[in-house]
């Protein structure tokens, strides 16, 4: 997730935080016109890897960017948030051992665990990250970025002045996704946190209010409960609501132990300030939340509000839709000429940095293919397409426990009209669980396409999960038969042998 056109969503910092949201000076550009192949909005994950696999395809790239290079994910998403929970984590692993966890004694330092985050995010500096952009050729113009004619971007400064950028070739939308306050009354006054708030908070509240089940909600109450903050979760449906249902059931367990007030398949309908600095929810059922800090996390909403669309007839604030090429459509086809294309969450593909990035990659080929009059391969798993976003999307949810998930879950296979057999198995009841932690607790499932004899989704559930993710993603891209998987043979004692038990209870003559 990036943010170069900030969206308005109501919310505003309650508090001191961790970071200063101007960039490093002496990097922005001034001319009247510049022209290149390819001109980028967004310097995040998705935007930088455009522009980069454009200028090593031979062709000329400038990025316009209103806030820090790098994006969401690197000072206000994936890595300043994985840091609030990875100490945690290293906690509860040490003490579900019996030596490890009478060697272990003492809370967390929230304070140090603040300080390595602080690390992880650089300082909220993109120094860094601006020399590795300037050292790959690519060309920087600090500014908010508006689409003001074909093939054309006007930056404006934060000082009001402007650089027109004219691309030969292509025009990428990489502005990614800010969070979406919604219409709760009283809400927006409240001065209330979002993704940004959290993962740069400077000191952890005593009482957290977090409106919202899915992923950043989930994984934030697992954080700020650890870091000694009463957290009171409130979600309107179960948690992580798009996962499969029992590995929903082990977080809101888990989350529960560890002294989460649970509000599930309810509302937050007003909320308020009052003089002490408390703030007051009421929920749909009657019920009232006092908290210091309320977390919003209820979903996300497109960075194009001020992107100059209408220029191209399409609407201000909308995700973007795309075509197998990635380049934006209307309702009535692709744009005329074809020359704007959008990657990463603002096409609401997959809200993931790893798929922007995946995007970006193909895009950045297939815009050097074009420019070189060549035609793109655009089939299924082919160099330009982006096949994954459909068939293989892959995630981890960082809760304790751990939940990792590519491709279908049972449901939307059967959705999908895919004829599978699900196959389940007690992650817990392998010897390489049994020794990764005294009562491990776990679960996995296999999705298998019964016409094809191939795997079209896995999700685990259990701690340290996340390194089962790549075998099973493999498994799922390749579309490796069943009888074929079982060559692949898992070392023991390790957690992967839950492969061998799941292809067991499968049977080995489907």
């Amino acid at each position: 997730m990036t943010s170069s056109s900030q969206e308005t969503t109501g919310a505003r910092p309650s508090g001191e935080l961790a970071r200063p949201l101007a960039p490093s000076e002496g990097v922005t550009a001034r001319s009247a016109d510049i022209t290149v192949d390819v001109v980028v909005i967004g310097a995040g994950p998705t935007g930088e890897n455009v522009a980069d696999r454009a200028v090593q395809g031979g062709l000329s790239a400038a990025i316009v960017e209103s806030e820090l290079v790098g994006g969401e994910c690197s000072y206000w998403a994936c890595m300043p948030t994985k840091a609030l929970l990875r100490d945690a984590s290293a906690l509860r692993a040490a003490r579900a051992l019996p030596a490890a966890g009478k060697a272990v004694t003492g809370d967390l330092d929230a304070s140090a665990v603040l300080a390595r985050r602080d690390q992880f995010a650089s300082g909220w500096n993109d120094s860094g990250q601006v020399d590795w952009l300037t050292g790959a050729g690519i060309t920087l113009v600090r500014g908010h970025g508006r689409i003001t004619d074909t093939r054309t971007v006007t930056a404006t400064g934060s000082d009001g002045k402007t650089t027109t950028l004219h691309a030969r070739h292509a025009v990428v939308v990489a502005t990614g996704s800010a969070a979406l306050i919604p219409p709760i009354t009283g809400l927006a006054d409240i001065n209330p946190w979002t993704n940004r708030e959290a993962a740069g908070a400077k000191s952890i509240p005593g009482r957290l209010a977090i409106i919202g089940g899915g992923v950043v909600g989930s994984e934030m109450a697992t954080a700020y409960s650890a870091l000694g903050s009463q957290v009171t979760l409130i979600s309107r449906t179960r948690i992580l609501p798009s996962v499969e249902e029992f590995a929903s059931e082990q977080v809101t367990e888990a989350l529960e132990t560890y002294g989460v007030s649970m509000h599930v398949d309810v509302d937050a309908v007003e909320a308020q300030r009052e003089d002490s600095g408390d703030v007051r929810l009421t929920l749909s059922d009657g019920t009232t939340v006092t908290a210091d800090e309320v977390l919003v996390a209820a979903g996300r909403v497109p960075n194009t509000k001020d992107l100059g669309l209408e220029h191209v007839g399409l609407t201000p604030g909308s995700w973007l839709k795309v075509d197998e090429s990635l380049a934006v459509v209307d309702d009535g086809g692709r744009l005329e000429d074809g020359w704007l294309y959008a990657a990463g969450d603002v096409n609401h593909r997959a809200l993931l940095t790893h798929h922007g990035k995946y995007q970006a990659r193909a895009l950045g080929d297939l815009l050097v293919a074009r420019a070189n009059g060549e035609q793109p391969d655009l089939s299924p798993w082919g160099r330009h397409a982006a096949t994954a976003d459909e068939r293989a999307v892959t995630q981890v949810i960082f809760t304790d426990p751990e939940v990792i998930a590519v491709g279908h879950s049972a449901r939307s296979a059967k959705d999908a009209g895919i004829e599978v057999s699900v196959v389940d198995h007690d992650l817990g009841a392998i010897a390489g669980s049994s020794l990764h932690a005294d009562g491990y607790r776990g679960q996995a499932r296999m999705v298998i396409d019964d016409q094809r004899n191939v795997l079209v989704g896995f999700t685990a559930v259990g701690p340290d999960t996340a390194e089962l993710l790549q075998a099973a993603t493999i498994a799922v891209v390749g579309e490796v038969p069943l009888d074929r998987l079982w060559h692949a043979v898992p070392a023991y004692p390790t957690i992967s042998e839950i492969w061998l038990r799941l292809l067991e209870t499968a049977g080995r003559d489907r």
